[in-house]
């Protein structure tokens, strides 16, 4: 049996088990990449460089400075400000979301989700109505935002690694909008269903109080990254790991500014647990898994068969792509979807002569907005449904897609045009 079929059963084998078995993802992948090195699939001494440590450390740096900034209770005290200025609960709701939505441009989804839905709680609460609606329309519009910048979501940070796109390439990119406007044109396209979704909560809203904020410095930390990420953007022959570098640099930095000023190590290991150490594992599993199959001619042969399926039309790969991920980002985790697809775009543009980034965007649009269409597509979803469940109220499935698929075949119809119309 020759490595590429061995490589092709481990593939499949390991695909099916990250979809059976999502609390051990991470040892999954680890477990068949070690499996690939005794095999010689993938070299030993190659499985260092298998591994993109810029996208690692970059959500490992990001987790962290977010960590701080969601302690010091800045983003609780913008959302009450926000509250004050709107009239009734459809416009709080309609604020919320789009304040959700701003956030996790810049921070991951699911801790923005844990950042504003206490806001929302607290309204529901003061109103006696039912938290449920808004907070679905928190953790939708959390994700929908997660690929308009490279620090967003886990898949722009694969996408940037992958693509080697740096922060400002997804504002504007060979001369031409990118990524971020996609996304804020299908944010404004989901809004407007939004606004007719709850068009019946007209319940005045009297100013909360303000949450006070305990720490200017971490704000400081993510504004700080998102500058210093630009600015390497326009440095030329930087290292590869550059944006990584300075996510985790401005980490330790809040770390040792923490501990100095409150004279205290509690923080530290707050923030250090607050890392997703098992998506870091996943990931790293994964890229030494893909270069794999990769090295034995796995991903040209998938690449190949896209491309006959099509026959040969760039139009219907790139249909394929965005409304395929669509459908299998709204039941399984996009990371190791979208990690897997990358180099299969890639591949089948090199085959077609065409260039690869209408394919890298479509993937994202589709997996990324995408997550948003059921309960279980996205772990900013997950979490929201959580968190209404400790609060005593049950979400079905019926009452997530009432606003979900509205929301998302809205955001992904416009940026499937866009996308198109700009980059074919």
């Amino acid at each position: 049996m020759s490595l590429k079929v061995v490589a092709i059963i481990l593939f499949a084998l390991t695909y099916v088990s990250l979809l059976s078995f999502p609390k051990y993802r991470a040892y999954i992948a680890l477990g068949t990449a070690a499996i690939f090195v005794i095999l010689g699939i993938v070299p030993y001494n190659e499985v260092f460089s298998a591994i993109d440590w810029n996208v690692i450390m970059m959500i490992a740096g990001t987790m962290g400075i977010v960590s701080l900034f969601t302690d010091s209770k800045m983003p609780n005290r913008l959302a009450d400000m926000l509250i004050e200025k709107t009239p009734n609960v459809k416009w709080a709701i309609i604020a919320l979301s789009l304040f959700s939505g701003f956030i996790s441009a810049f921070v991951d989804n699911v801790a923005t989700v844990l950042m504003v839905a206490p806001v929302a709680l607290t309204i529901s609460k003061k109103l006696n109505i039912s938290p449920v609606p808004s907070i679905i329309a928190i953790a939708i519009a959390s994700n929908l935002q997660g690929a308009a910048t490279l620090v967003g979501d886990t898949t722009s940070i694969l996408l940037g690694g992958h693509a080697d796109m740096n922060f400002m390439d997804f504002f504007f990119f060979h001369g031409k909008p990118g990524l971020f406007w996609v996304v804020q044109l299908g944010a404004l396209a989901s809004t407007l269903v939004l606004l007719w979704v709850f068009r019946k909560e007209t319940q005045e809203i009297d100013a909360m109080d303000r949450t006070p904020v305990t720490n200017y410095f971490p704000s400081v930390l993510l504004v700080g990254m998102v500058v210093l990420l630009i600015i390497a953007s326009f440095i030329p022959n930087t290292p590869r790991t550059i944006n990584g570098i300075i996510c985790v640099s401005l980490f330790i930095i809040g770390l040792i500014e923490n501990a100095i000023r409150t004279r205290s190590t509690d923080m530290v290991k707050t923030a250090f647990a607050e890392i997703d150490y098992f998506t870091i594992l996943l990931l790293a599993g994964l890229f030494v898994v893909i270069g794999g199959i990769t090295r034995v001619g796995v991903v040209t042969d998938i690449s190949n068969l896209f491309v006959r399926l099509s026959g040969d039309n760039l139009f219907l790969i790139y249909t394929l792509i965005v409304w395929a991920s669509v459908l299998f980002s709204a039941f399984i985790d996009n990371i190791p979807y979208v990690a897997t697809m990358l180099p299969v775009c890639g591949e089948i543009a090199g085959i077609m002569g065409v260039s690869p980034y209408i394919l890298y965007f479509g993937l994202l649009v589709g997996a990324t907005l995408g997550g948003n269409l059921t309960p279980i597509g996205a772990s900013a979803n997950i979490t929201g449904i959580g968190i209404l469940r400790k609060e005593g109220h049950e979400v079905t499935a019926g009452q997530f897609m009432r606003i979900s698929v509205p929301f998302t075949l809205a955001a992904v119809t416009t940026g499937y045009i866009l996308v198109w119309l700009l980059w074919s």
